[in-house]
């Protein structure tokens, strides 16, 4: 098939299959996973909120082993075989803690522990994998690409709205207002069942469409060749000893030191620690892969663009992932359900990005197309650069709505269109980072890449809990209670909150829109 054509290959479609059922399982016990954590095992609202940065942020920072393993022993089709499995039990374990808080909230507890660190460690091994994949079924420079990742991106939305759709609706249950806390276990329980689904179908027809553009197979176990001719990449990295040591002792050295940067005076082990073992994992990978021998000057300059342009995804992810615990217990406590006389589950609110998603995949595929015809398409880091602006942008339509609400509610619509823009936002920015890594990773580094870029998500959505625990309690009365603060600012109110993050975004979307027309082109060697 030409690179030039308009059309995929059927292993496009496969692909987005398989990660369809995987984020209906993850975004569908995402969605009722922080109430479920406050009314049922008694967790605070705030502690409720850095929990789920931490897990989130392990959720990605895992993909960076699971994408080392894949590429150097057992290949991507195994990788997400194992990490689909190891889901499955994770949702199990969280339907077994929903099932016996009441006869025992410690050992529930436990339970809960068990099966988010399944869940952790499966998304580790599928999700750099199966987004690698559909780098490997186009040949390089191929300009389809782009619009090839805005349609698996399509993929995973469809998997997100239908697991914040069923999820909610079967775990999320309110009778004549007080919730039926017993139901958040047949949540999890279809998330898991979802997940089963989509491993076992992906065991079954993976030999059928998972084929590169030459005809053979992807995503086997990695066999290295000694010989390369003079047009072909280095196969295989090369990691001097001591480069694995300082790489290693710059690790820790940062989480001690990230470490005492966090502490405060109410311990708590995810911020304490998690957080800095992510941000730590981020930045000493950087530097060992940087360190490896068989670098050449290009591919070092596009490793260089990755890394510039993760540090931004940072505060997109930031921002944005306030959707499954401060937006959650926003729409919980202070929004107005009732759409068009339908009164909503809270944690179905944040369901409408999935649903712009789905919509405006196609159209967002179809636009970069039309615009790299006429030769005006941004490049990549540009895109990103918009959808920054555009989730800025959200927040600063509801920061205004919010600001002279009062005690009155705020009308569902306003999250809606919230939602609206922040999913305008990330078909700029997500798809195209990973349509972006397919384009400048060397092959050796391919899922390994994956997994850095993956690791700006999981330093966002750690950052996004400590942002989150700065939402203001919704009876805070002035003068009587202490309020949240974020660098000496007191965070007293929605306005407040909101505004955070319009400054946040704003300013890291303009600084990334300099860099994306002068250095960071040049530093691409001529991909987009």
């Amino acid at each position: 098939m030409s690179a030039n054509s308009t059309s995929h290959p059927k292993g496009l479609y496969f692909l987005y299959s398989t990660e369809m059922w995987e984020r209906f399982n993850f975004y569908g016990m995402r969605a009722i996973l922080s109430l479920f954590l406050v009314s049922a095992l008694s967790f605070k609202q705030d502690e409720a909120a850095i929990l789920y940065g931490g897990f989130l942020g392990l959720s990605y920072l895992t993909p960076m082993l699971g994408g080392y393993i894949s590429d150097r022993y057992i290949g991507n089709r195994n990788s997400i075989i194992g990490g689909g499995f190891a889901m499955a039990i994770g949702q199990l374990l969280l339907f077994s803690s929903a099932s016996t808080f009441k006869l025992d909230v410690p050992f529930a507890t436990n339970l809960m522990w068990g099966g988010l660190v399944f869940l952790i460690l499966g998304n580790g091994f599928f999700k750099p994998n199966i987004s690698s994949m559909v780098g490997q079924l186009y040949k390089k420079g191929d300009s389809r690409l782009d619009a090839a990742f805005t349609i698996f991106y399509m993929g995973i939305n469809t998997g997100a709205m239908l697991g914040m759709l069923i999820c909610p609706w079967l775990g999320d249950v309110k009778v004549d207002g007080v919730r039926v806390i017993e139901a958040f276990k047949w949540g999890f329980l279809a998330a898991g069942a979802a997940m089963l689904i989509g491993t076992i179908l992906f065991i079954l027809l993976k030999g059928v469409f998972l084929k590169a553009p030459d005809g053979s197979e992807i995503g086997l176990a990695p066999t290295f060749s000694a010989i390369k001719s003079a047009d072909e990449e280095t196969e295989k990295a090369e990691f001097s000893t001591p480069s694995i040591v300082i790489s290693s002792a710059l690790f820790i050295g940062l989480i001690i030191g990230f470490h005492y940067l966090f502490v405060t005076e109410v311990a708590n082990p995810i911020k304490d620690w998690i957080y800095p073992v992510i941000y730590s994992a981020g930045i000493s990978l950087a530097f060992l892969i940087m360190r490896d021998k068989t670098l050449t000057k290009i591919e070092r300059d596009r490793i260089w663009v990755m890394y510039f342009v993760a540090f931004f995804v940072i505060f997109f992810w930031a921002a944005y992932e306030q959707a499954g615990s401060s937006l959650t217990f926003i729409a919980d406590q202070q929004t107005d359900l009732n759409f068009f006389g339908i009164q909503l589950p809270p944690s179905s609110v944040q369901n409408a990005n999935s649903f712009f998603i789905i919509i405006l995949a196609f159209p967002f595929s179809w636009l970069w197309m039309r615009l790299a015809k006429k030769g005006i398409e941004p490049n990549s880091p540009g895109k990103q650069a918009i959808g920054l602006l555009l989730l800025a942008i959200g927040y600063l339509i509801i920061a205004i709505k919010v600001k002279n609400l009062g005690t009155d509610k705020l009308g569902v619509i306003w999250l809606f269109i919230m939602y609206l823009f922040h999913t305008m936002g990330e078909l700029s920015l997500s798809p195209i980072g990973l349509s972006l890594v397919s384009k400048l990773a060397p092959k050796r580094f391919s899922s390994l890449l994956m997994g850095v870029w993956f690791l700006a998500n999981a330093a966002g959505y750690a950052l996004s809990g400590t942002l989150g625990a700065l939402l203001p309690p919704a009876t805070a009365v002035v003068g009587q209670t202490v309020f949240p603060s974020f660098l000496g600012f007191e965070i007293k109110n929605l306005y407040d909150f909101f505004i955070v993050f319009v400054i946040m975004a704003g300013i890291a979307s303009i600084l990334l829109f300099g860099l994306a027309n002068g250095p960071l082109k040049k530093m691409m060697h001529g991909i987009r």
